[in-house]
């Protein structure tokens, strides 16, 4: 392992192989993740028995703080291990702990075998990923921003949500294999457990290519008294954590409402099936991935700020019109084109996000700072997403929700527009 100082002096190829090796994690992490909820379905009934009132409050909280308390608990955690100890070593904790959680859900006993048993360690395997996918953010953005090639930082540092989406993706692809080859009821009784192992065995792979990598902070960096702490992080760089929170919320927000909604909305709102709207999300998701290096390399050319500005902006004009159009579209593809375009709008965002956020803190709190604004903002605004667009569905005023993004998204602009240019903060080279 190459010491900070060297970073300065890396080939192109091992840049390469630093943002594969750190988005290789990010991709298993995610992939684990989705993998989950897709395949829900089959194993739902072996934990979760409709009779045992108890095994239902159990779910319940388990998808709660799996999703919701453990990503902030994650981002503090692993943004102080990664401030203290080392990007690369946070890292390497991160995925195995993903691992760790998966090939636990693979091996579970089910609820007929050891009764509340199951759902209970499968509440602690959801824990462990919650922890990981809360603390993977930071760290990997915060890597592979410091990692990156100077002058095309948007560029590299775009490959987060690559793999990211690619996760989920993957995800689908799996299942999608499994569903080809195996029949509903073999699915029920063991097929499910097949990604749950290909994911684990992934993790494996990734943390592999972890170890190999140069670590991006000096001893002297970590060994600060700064270092990886909430209070100086909140005392002396307490502006820039708020602006985070900030473009932070309307960015998850509009994320989510375009991707993990977004088939719902389809099904519920639009009329499609669930084939066809899975069809039309799996090639939208598919384009957004790919347009994520266009838009990273674009941020190196326009600025960062500029960036953030376009996508607070256009998203605050297009998010009503985009989704109230969607609701009397009848054609497949042209749902797919306004979704495409919706997702361009998101992708000034998402491409630059975990870069513009690591650029905003010094190198002793940016794993932290990066980790924990993020998580915060993401699970209050991005994990309540669905949950807020179907209430006002229910409550018979849907279009509330698309004001509420629109509203959010013009806030994103307000704080892009008042913040400091990142790029000459000095913070990160």
């Amino acid at each position: 392992m190459a010491d900070a100082h060297a970073i300065q002096d890396l080939t192109p190829r091992q840049r390469v192989f630093a943002i594969v090796g750190a988005s290789s994690g990010n991709l298993v992490e995610w992939f684990d993740f989705y993998i989950y909820s897709f395949c829900a379905l089959y194993f739902s009934s072996a934990f979760f028995p409709k009779a045992d009132p108890t095994v239902q409050l159990l779910n319940t909280a388990g998808i709660f703080a799996a999703g919701f308390l453990m990503r902030p608990v994650g981002g503090w955690l692993f943004g102080r291990v990664a401030d203290r100890y080392g990007r690369r070593n946070a890292m390497m904790i991160s995925v195995l702990m993903m691992c760790g959680g998966s090939l636990l859900i693979a091996c579970l006993p089910t609820y007929a075998t050891i009764g509340t048993a199951a759902p209970v360690l499968l509440l602690v395997a959801r824990l462990f990923q919650g922890l990981s996918v809360g603390g993977e953010y930071g760290t990997s953005a915060t890597y592979m921003s410091e990692v990156a090639e100077p002058g095309r930082k948007g560029f590299f540092a775009s490959f987060q949500y690559v793999t990211l989406i690619g996760g989920q993706l993957a995800a689908l692809l799996v299942l999608g294999i499994l569903q080809l080859l195996l029949t509903h009821d073999e699915l029920v009784a063991w097929g499910w457990r097949i990604p749950f192992v290909v994911g684990a065995a992934s993790a494996l792979v990734s943390l592999y290519l972890r170890r190999s990598l140069h670590e991006t902070t000096r001893e002297s960096e970590r060994k600060s008294e700064q270092a990886g702490s909430v209070a100086s992080l909140l005392k002396h760089h307490g502006r820039a954590f708020v602006t985070v929170l900030g473009f932070t919320a309307g960015g998850s927000l509009i994320f989510y409402a375009f991707t993990t909604y977004m088939q719902k909305y389809l099904v519920n709102t639009v009329g499609m099936s669930t084939t066809t709207a899975s069809r039309v999300m799996t090639v939208c998701l598919l384009i957004y991935m790919l347009m994520q290096p266009a838009f990273g390399a674009l941020s190196d050319r326009i600025g960062r700020k500029t960036s953030m500005i376009l996508f607070g902006l256009l998203a605050a004009i297009f998010t009503v019109p985009i989704l109230s159009t969607l609701r009397g579209v009848g054609s497949p593809l042209m749902a797919g084109v306004l979704i495409t375009c919706a997702l361009a709008i998101v992708s000034f965002y998402t491409s630059i996000g975990g870069l513009i956020k690591a650029e905003m803190f010094p190198v002793e709190v940016r794993a932290l700072g990066v980790g924990l604004s993020y998580a915060i903002a993401n699970a209050i605004f991005g994990g309540s997403a669905e949950y807020v667009a179907l209430w006002f569905k229910q409550a018979g005023h849907e279009p509330y929700f698309y004001w509420y993004v629109s509203i959010m998204a013009g806030i994103a602009c307000l704080v892009a527009f008042l913040m400091p240019d990142p790029t000459k903060s000095g913070h990160l080279k």
